[in-house]
């Protein structure tokens, strides 16, 4: 497979102005998932989510390495992601996949819509996906871009972009449940809420400061579930 060239200059810039040059930023949530298909633990997921600036300039910073073992071999996924604080709307993403399926993936707001560069070895394709100010980006099996979806209140629709797959979709969200999740020997009192593509469920569990503790998509038979705050 030939080299494929980065696509992430202008994307790495911004993100680096926003946490460098002085710009205060703290941590708001990060942590590991283990990531599961099927019944059969296949990864894991290690993410950073930041917050930097303050007032209309604030910004969510998340990254994160997503390492898998499919059946064709391994793969890692190096997600980075931007977005407006407090709704969590993204305006910029980037990622890049190693092993299996190598690829590249970047997208720039311009304007009223996110210009999408997609190279792989096969080669190099552009698309345009509208954008609007809730617009989010939820990236296949990276769990931790739920957290964007967290102050989603019940019965609000929200535009979703899937990157590597180039699928739009609106994203319904279904009543808040309170429950006790268990966390490897632990209960934690969650917050569950349905996500419906559709007739897709994808079904997260939230704790009180919005962090994700679990995600669950049935149709996938999909599972990221947190590591680091199993006692």
């Amino acid at each position: 497979m030939r080299p494929i060239r980065s696509l992430c200059g202008s994307l790495v810039l911004s993100v680096g102005t926003a946490l460098g040059l002085g710009t205060q930023s703290v941590v708001v949530d990060q942590g590991t998932f283990s990531v599961s298909v099927g019944g059969e633990v296949i990864g894991r997921e290690e993410f950073s989510i930041r917050r930097a600036g303050l007032g209309p300039s604030a910004a969510y910073i998340a990254s994160g390495a997503v390492t898998l073992s499919l059946d064709d071999g391994p793969q890692e996924l190096r997600p980075l992601l931007s977005a407006h604080a407090p709704e969590g709307a993204a305006d910029g993403y980037q990622v890049k996949v190693t092993g299996v399926d190598e690829s590249e993936v970047v997208l720039n707001l311009v304007g009223p819509r996110f210009v999408s560069n997609f190279r792989s070895a096969a080669g190099e394709e552009e698309r345009e996906f509208s954008a609007s100010a809730r617009t989010r980006i939820v990236e296949h099996l990276v769990a931790h871009h739920y957290y964007f979806l967290a102050n989603v209140s019940e019965g609000t629709q929200v535009p979703v972009i899937e990157p590597r797959s180039r699928v739009v979709m609106d994203l319904l969200a279904g009543p808040s449940v309170n429950e006790e999740l268990r966390l490897g020997p632990n209960q934690v009192e969650a917050r569950r809420v349905v996500f419906m593509d559709g007739d897709q469920e994808r079904i997260v569990w939230f704790d009180r400061q919005g962090r994700v503790l679990r995600v669950e998509i049935p149709g996938l038979e999909y599972v990221a579930e947190r590591q680091d705050l199993v006692g």
